[in-house]
């Protein structure tokens, strides 16, 4: 239960995401937020009328207790935190597409402002690992860096896509921080410095999360979901139609246990309980939330859960007693129950309707022919599922093909002609036992992550194209294993009702790959070499857990080879097995190779694993994005010198044409103004250029961030870490071809 103890309304609109609770002085909290126009305000109630004297904060003419901090661009990302912990006071971090500013509030000063070429989408401020001072930790593109006060950067790595939300939590309950990161391609990733220790695949964009308490922590996606991790192992999930807007753990009701509190696109504030995701408290606003942070905003010693909207409403409230938890229940989650009992009711009613109506018929059916129309089958009714690879036609593409049969499902002509005939009047009615009748499948329900839009995929076959059994076409976008949890409706062609059969069949990480004859394809010319310690049937065992294999595929002891066809665009992979454990991989992806090294890491237990590879056509292509990045910050810095220049020039044509009007020489303060309407087309085109330059080359580093990762991916435990560092050394000295050596043997020596 929470109980709201203030209200405040600022004029100022509020970004979403971007609100932040720092005491700046030491001692007071204030609360900052972005606003629009590349500013950020600071709202500090305790202290009226604070004087700033740089030129960068100035006092808002709207409100007193309100400054403004002009960031003159667009802010993406804002937190605050103790970021020296001598100072004694929080400071303020303000991200940009291009820079990050730590700012000391208190003292209205820069403690740093760093360009950050890979922009700052995301910012969380702790300490990570064994890392000893508090880091600014921003996420950008593609990329991972930690500053410390004086904005030296102690902490890079790279990660699989754009970042867009992080947090640190002790995910292995070790009492060190380690890295949470959300990412564009769906995957929460958690570094243990820069090292990932554990990766969980969810269905969309990772838009937020919070750490609760331990290795719990809570996330919300694009798509509406809300949910809690423990580890690798979701707790519960719900979807919204709204978007979740902002998410934060705070104990609402003293039970010493966070609860999940999200705001939403829609206003509605709501706090969900971690072990269930049940609500417990409601709220609602006029616009939608921009943030829920905490602090003690009204300096009682008491900390307030305070929740923002973007039109500027603050609302904060605090936990209620011990004494007042079970006794006071808010009475939006009373109407939930009153709705939820209703439909158990509406539930309860429609199953005995069922049963009253089974009755009915079984009497007026002497016959037995009710045993259809009530769904009723064999006892001895089991439902088989297959998984197999189906190369497709030319009006279907290849795919995976999942097949449910019924067991009793072999007399279909005869259980058709007989229940037809009895219709018609050609024969008469007999009992049902006299024929076996055969089950049909009415219809499949699939729930699976990632693979159906909305998550889910329902069959229903025509009247006409009943049967026992059903093939269902899967094509999941990408290399990881599904549980695909089934619905079937099993029951006769006149049945009403239906025996519902529910089972889970898990689709294997690489089941998008054919098994096909060596001798028929051609070989990659890509390859990656390493050497394992396992016995050939162990990796027998690894290929029939991963892989779609037919029945009678028999693979022989080493020495041995195997080749696979991608289903998704005819590509080739061989996989080579040498009785002295050495295991070559021939494929020109670089991601399928990557996939498989971490698959077979994982299944055998690997925790060091060096590798030699060579992906020449992807080399080349990273070698031509690493020439065009060179010539994108020529063009950048050229552009900048030349902007620099006209402002220059800006200034002394000003000045000459107001030294003109003041001496009232008509004609050459027009002149020099015609000089300054040119001179500002020429700078708005040059921004304009300089704007699609940064694109290109912020396009540019996406893709060597993620050479630089699928390269680290090719290997495991520390032989990855040291490859992603020595890359990154290659490309600050400029070194083109260390990179690459590097790349290859995973070392820059020869």
């Amino acid at each position: 239960m929470l109980l709201p103890v203030f209200t405040l309304k600022l004029r100022h609109k509020i970004s979403p995401r971007m609100v932040a609770v720092g005491r700046y002085d030491g001692t007071h909290p204030c609360l900052a937020a972005a606003t629009q126009a590349g500013k950020v305000f600071i709202h500090n109630p305790h202290t009226r009328s604070q004087h700033f004297s740089a030129s960068r904060v100035f006092q808002s003419p709207l409100e007193s207790d309100v400054s403004l901090l002009n960031i003159n661009q667009a802010v993406s990302c804002l937190t605050a935190g103790v970021l020296n912990p001598e100072l004694g006071y929080d400071t303020l971090l303000v991200g940009t597409q291009t820079n990050l500013l730590a700012y000391d509030v208190y003292n209205n000063s820069d403690l740093f402002y760093r360009e950050v070429a890979d922009g700052a989408n995301a910012i969380v401020l702790g300490t990570l690992g064994d890392i000893s001072s508090p880091l600014a930790i921003i996420g950008g593109n593609c990329a991972l860096q930690g500053f410390d006060h004086e904005g030296n950067d102690l902490f890079w790595t790279v990660t699989g896509d754009n970042v867009h939300s992080l947090a640190l939590c002790d995910f292995d309950i070790d009492g060190k921080k380690e890295l949470l990161v959300g990412s564009e391609d769906f995957d929460i990733r958690v570094f243990k410095e820069d090292e990932i220790v554990a990766e969980m695949t969810e269905t969309e964009v990772i838009t937020s999360l919070c750490p609760m308490y331990g290795s719990r922590f809570g996330y919300a996606l694009s798509n509406g979901t809300v949910g809690v991790y423990d580890k690798t192992a979701r707790y519960w999930r719900i979807k919204s139609k709204n978007h979740a807007m902002s998410i934060h753990a705070f104990d609402l009701n003293s039970d010493g246990v966070c609860e999940l509190i999200t705001g939403w696109s829609n206003g509605k504030v709501d706090a969900r309980s971690d072990r269930t995701g049940e609500v417990i408290f409601k709220d609602n606003f006029s616009s939608a939330i921009a943030g829920v942070v905490e602090g003690d905003y009204r300096m009682d010693g008491h900390i307030q859960l305070i929740c923002c909207s973007v039109d500027g409403e603050i609302r904060g409230y605090l936990p209620g007693t011990p004494e007042m938890r079970g006794n006071i229940m808010d009475t939006s989650v009373e109407q939930d129950l009153i709705r939820e009992l209703s439909q158990k009711k509406q539930n309860l009613l429609l199953e005995l309707r069922n049963y009253e109506d089974n009755a009915k018929a079984e009497l007026s059916s002497p016959l037995n022919e009710a045993d259809g129309h009530r769904g009723v089958i064999p006892a001895n009714t089991k439902l088989h599922t297959a998984l197999s690879v189906n190369l497709g036609s030319a009006a279907q593409a290849a795919h995976t093909e999942l097949c449910i049969s019924t067991s009793n499902g072999k007399l279909v002509f005869i259980a058709d002609v007989c229940w037809h005939l009895h219709h018609l009047g050609v024969v008469p009615g007999l009992p049902s036992s006299l024929f076996p009748a055969d089950t049909i499948i009415r219809a499949v329900l699939i729930f699976a992550e990632g693979i159906f839009l909305g998550e889910s995929h329902v069959v229903h076959p025509s009247i006409h194209n009943l049967s026992s059994s059903i093939r269902i076409p899967i094509t999941p976008p990408k290399d990881v294993p599904v549980d695909l949890h089934l619905k079937t409706f099993v029951g006769y062609r006149s049945s009403t009702q239906f025996h519902v059969f529910e089972l889970t069949r898990q689709l294997p990480r690489f089941s998008m790959y054919a098994l096909t004859s060596p001798d028929s394809a051609s070989e990659p010319p890509s390859y990656v070499n390493f050497i394992i310690a396992e016995r050939a049937q162990r990796v027998v065992m690894w290929l029939n857990q991963n892989f779609l294999l037919p029945e009678d595929t028999n693979i022989q002891n080493a020495p041995f080879q195997v080749c696979f066809t991608s289903l998704r665009n005819g590509d080739q992979l061989f996989i080579k097995i040498k009785l002295s454990g050495e295991i070559t991989i021939n494929t020109d992806d670089i991601d399928l190779a990557g996939d498989i090294i971490q698959s077979m890491a994982s299944f055998f237990g690997i925790e060091d694993l060096q590798v030699e590879a060579d992906f020449p056509v992807y080399f080349e292509e990273l070698r031509k994005v690493l020439v065009k990045v060179d010539e994108y910050h020529s063009v950048h810095q050229k552009l900048s010198a030349d902007m620099a220049d006209n402002s220059n020039l800006i200034r002394s044509l000003l000045v000459r044409a107001e030294d003109a009007r003041l001496m009232r020489d008509m004609k050459t303060m027009k002149s020099r103004y015609m000089e300054l309407y040119d001179l500002n087309k020429d700078l708005l085109n040059g921004y304009k250029i300089r704007c699609n330059n940064h694109t290109e080359l912020l396009g540019s580093l996406k893709a060597v961030n993620q050479a630089i990762q699928r390269a680290g991916r090719l290997r495991v435990g520390k032989p990855k870490n040291q490859v992603i560092s020595a890359c990154r050394d290659a490309i600050r000295s400029n070194n083109i071809n260390t990179l690459f050596r590097i790349m290859r043997v995973g070392t820059a020596s020869s």
